[in-house]
């Protein structure tokens, strides 16, 4: 007879007490192996796969797609040590254990075959009844991997975002028409339909009932969960806790943008304008190590730390990340380039990881990539300082004693004012600015 074994959503570091299930990767029959991915879940950190310990048969599964669950809570259950139609047999009968076992990584069973290939397309979610603690009835698997309405047929939808979204806002995605590839479903598609939707019901309730003269219309409530939530918690903490100062400069960024053609034109990988900022940064934090430090205000210590671990901003559609990249200090150009490359598509896929948004000591903050010239942005708490960078325009500016047309970019530094005064803040600033205007003497150690 089987023992079934119930999985509890783990804790996924970082002090994350909640994830929301985004889509399930097993059904109730399927045969698991030991570390096999079962479910997607969105963090505030990311969307990661949980894998599950125990090897054996899907009995039932906790939660439906979009539900939030705490840490702790059943995510599924698992005979061990049966074959399939046993296990399903005895979970339906209640023989098949307690389901209360402790959740431990590893299990003295064999791993089972793994009979499913995972889909590439998200799978529907099984209704299953939950009391808190146990399944009642566990739902058979839908016999197609493609999602499914519940009175019609396939519809064509991949990213499970996009369909947790239409259900949010109770849209029938079967009325929709895709602009993607095939007819395919698109986020934008939704979010058209959605802005379309609103001034009808709007019409519809002002024509069964007048609005007060003095009410507000049109108004809508967004939660603050999820990414967003995350981001308002340590940009409230940041001003909370950090007395910033902000200092900035233009400099004549020609040479530094003529220096990046050189180097692109050698048949090699190309390098980025990030990456050159980068190794400038490096640079200036090994002059001016003050700035890649934290405060420890229990012990009222300043932490200052021998690794750069950069930081840098990057803009996605669940909101603005900022992954780290691991000792710049020690990595060239390229290495910069291919290390920024990776992580900026990793954040667009929502696939960083908790330990690859954590753990930085100092931010670079590229913000002219959205046209704008300077900023004053919130240090990422809890680091001591950012470098913003506006964007690169050509300006009159006095070249050598005449007027001329050159690159020019205004460089700002928000610092925590607790870790050094304006002279260490304005060195570090000028450091970059003169690296930026004259890069020869940087680029020759890249």
């Amino acid at each position: 007879m089987a023992q079934v074994l119930e999985f509890k959503l783990p804790d996924l570091g970082e002090g994350l007490t909640e994830a929301e299930i985004v889509r399930w990767l097993v059904q109730v029959g399927d045969v698991v192996a030991v570390d096999q991915p079962v479910v997607e879940v969105e963090t505030a950190k990311a969307m990661v796969e949980v894998p599950c310990p125990y090897g054996g048969v899907v009995t039932a599964r906790f939660g439906e797609e979009g539900t939030e669950m705490p840490v702790g809570a059943p995510l599924i259950t698992v005979a061990v040590g049966a074959p399939a139609s046993d296990a399903v047999a005895d979970a339906g009968s209640g023989t098949g254990g307690s389901g209360n076992v402790l959740v431990g990584y590893g299990t003295s069973e064999a791993p089972a075959r793994r009979r499913r290939v995972r889909s590439t397309r998200p799978e529907p979610a099984v209704s299953v009844t939950v009391d808190g603690t146990a399944p009642i009835a566990p739902v058979a698997p839908a016999s197609s991997a493609a999602p499914v309405e519940a009175t019609g047929g396939p519809v064509p939808v991949i990213s499970p975002l996009v369909r947790r979204l239409a259900r949010e806002n109770g849209l029938d995605l079967r009325e929709l028409t895709g602009s993607g590839p095939d007819g395919l479903i698109l986020r934008a598609d939704v979010e058209n339909a959605l802005r379309m939707a609103v001034p009808r019901e709007e019409a519809a309730q002002a024509a069964q009932q007048p609005a007060a003269p003095s009410a507000l219309t049109g108004v809508r409530r967004v939660p603050l969960k999820g990414v967003r939530g995350a981001v308002a918690d340590k940009l409230s903490r940041s001003r909370r806790e950090i007395p910033d100062a902000t200092c900035w400069v233009d400099a004549d960024a020609t040479e530094l943008m003529r220096a990046r053609t050189a180097m692109n034109t050698t048949g090699g990988p190309k390098i980025s304008l990030l990456a050159l900022l980068a190794r400038i940064c490096t640079a200036a934090l090994a002059r001016f190590p003050e700035l890649n430090s934290s405060v420890d205000q229990a012990a009222r210590e300043v932490v200052q730390f021998d690794q750069v671990h950069l930081g840098f901003a990057a803009q996605t559609e669940r909101g603005l990340v900022v992954p780290v990249v691991r000792d710049a200090h020690a990595r060239d150009a390229e290495g910069l380039t291919a290390e920024f490359a990776r992580l900026t598509e990793a954040g667009r896929q929502g696939r960083l990881t908790p330990a690859e948004l954590t753990g930085g000591t100092f931010t670079l903050n590229n913000y002219g990539v959205f046209g704008v010239d300077g900023s004053t942005p919130i240090i990422n708490h809890p680091e001591a300082a950012m470098l913003g960078v506006g964007r690169i325009v050509p300006r009159a500016w006095v070249h050598e004693g005449e007027l001329a047309v050159r690159q020019v970019v205004q460089l700002s530094l928000t610092f925590d004012h607790r870790v050094c005064d304006g002279g260490t803040a304005g060195g570090f600033l000028r450091h970059v600015a003169d690296c930026v205007e004259q890069p020869a003497v940087l680029l020759r150690t890249l």
